[in-house]
């Protein structure tokens, strides 16, 4: 998730500094900067996809062991 947020910083920190003439607008850097910033969503979506679904799963394990015990 570390490397999404900062390819999504990229993305959009990029084409601000291509806006304001600090850096020069060229095709590469604006395929590179829409292609960061993409892979970043996409990155960060999975990521958090795959962390709420551990933690589900540690979470419903724990409620079956918590059933056994009452009975």
């Amino acid at each position: 998730m570390l490397a999404a947020f900062f390819l999504l910083v990229a993305g959009a920190v990029l084409p601000f500094l291509m806006m304001i003439g600090v850096i020069e607008s060229t095709f590469f850097l604006n395929f590179f900067s829409y292609t960061a910033s993409a892979a970043g969503l996409f990155i960060g979506i999975l990521g958090i996809a795959m962390y709420v679904g551990k933690t589900k799963k540690q979470d419903n394990m724990h409620d079956y062991w918590d059933e056994d015990d009452h009975r």
